[in-house]
């Protein structure tokens, strides 16, 4: 291999390591906070968040890398026309193309690790996903109560505490709950209870021997209530919420299908998650591509304006992809065609840039 080629592959190589290190670590601190706030709100175990993490870093793996290789491959090529490394490249005889064999040498294994990851690791890890969430789903509602966890349900309107039970046989020890009504605020405490589960999906907090006591805001109101049993509703299954969990739910499974399996089925939603695997991998290769051209500045001007156009590029890219993903799904755009179309559009993009740069301008006639 010659210096060029291992200087340049070396140079990719060390800048992909540290933005690809830098991106993972803001995608799992983000991701980190979201998964602590849901195990916060009792949507989640907090015994799950890391293994749900783990999962979730596998699915944003392919994107991650595509954007790294894509800056690694800016920022190499813009260093070399700012330290004025390209004039001796040039000097020696080599053209901006050349560059071309080095990037796609690393380009290359880059693409086959993301149309891997996008086409057989990210389905499996949304499987995983799915799994984790069902079963937490699927206990018994009595191991979502924490003792000693403040419950929130109807946007404030109920909040429950529960104490770890005393006696032997109960499932929750004394409770005190705050509900609010239109006309009145009540509190209500008693000494064990339990969760039941009607036949429609509504859920009800039953409180032994307690007291509950209504008081209307404004006036003197009072009313006093000794009861043997009493019972709170939890939540309803058929409200809204729920009705957003089931589409993010069929969301999900869409995406945790295997290849093989989106690929045997005709759906809209089927092949429009097939695309969108299938694409990755060629955005990896377009980019870097992309990049060369892109990364190709005046070492006398600001970098400022150069980092932002290419950036607007590998935006406008993906947006695009995923624009199309869309229509596909909605049927506005069949599969033959958005599967390659972006990408073609780039390609001719990536070769009008290189011959922008590459043209030899004819000199400038001396005034007369």
């Amino acid at each position: 291999m010659s210096l060029f080629k291992r200087s340049v592959f070396s140079e990719i190589t060390s800048h992909a390591g540290i933005v690809f290190s830098t991106l993972l670590v803001v995608w799992l601190s983000v991701l980190l906070v979201r998964l602590l706030g849901e195990a916060a709100n009792g949507d989640i175990g907090a015994n799950v968040v890391l293994g749900l993490a783990a999962f979730s870093s596998i699915t944003a793996l392919p994107v991650i890398l595509s954007v790294a290789l894509f800056v690694a491959v800016l920022t190499t090529v813009t260093r070399n026309y700012r330290e004025s490394e390209m004039v001796v490249w040039f000097a020696s005889g080599l053209s901006l193309a050349q560059w071309v064999r080095p990037v796609m040498r690393f380009a290359l294994p880059v693409a086959a690790l993301v149309a891997t990851l996008s086409l057989a690791a990210s389905p499996w890890a949304y499987s995983q996903i799915a799994e984790y969430r069902q079963r937490f789903e699927q206990r018994s509602d009595l191991s979502k109560v924490t003792a000693g966890q403040f419950i929130e349900t109807e946007g404030g309107a109920r909040v429950f505490f529960a104490e770890p039970p005393a006696r032997d046989g109960d499932e929750l020890g004394r409770v005190i709950a705050r509900v609010i009504e239109p006309e009145w605020l009540s509190i209500v405490t008693a000494d064990s209870a339990s969760i039941r589960s009607e036949p429609n999906g509504d859920r009800f907090l039953v409180l032994g021997p307690g007291h509950r006591y209504d008081l209307k805001p404004g006036t003197p109101e009072l009313r006093l209530l000794d009861f043997d049993r009493y019972g709170v509703r939890i939540e309803s299954r058929g409200d809204a919420n729920s009705l957003e969990a089931a589409r993010q739910a069929a969301l999900q499974e869409i995406k945790a299908r295997p290849t093989s399996m989106l690929v045997a089925s005709s759906d809209a939603e089927s092949l429009s998650q097939l695309m969108w695997r299938l694409a990755l991998p060629l955005a990896v290769l377009n980019l870097a591509l992309i990049a060369i051209p892109l990364g190709a500045v005046n070492p006398r001007l600001g970098r400022s304006g150069d980092l932002l156009i290419a950036g607007l590029v590998a935006l406008l890219y993906m947006n695009l992809i995923n624009l199309s993903r869309g229509w596909i799904a909605r049927g506005q755009l069949s599969f033959g065609l958005g599967v390659w179309l972006v990408h073609v559009l780039f390609f001719v993009l990536a070769a009008g840039l290189f011959w922008h740069r590459l043209r030899v301008r004819r000199p400038r006639k001396a005034p007369a």
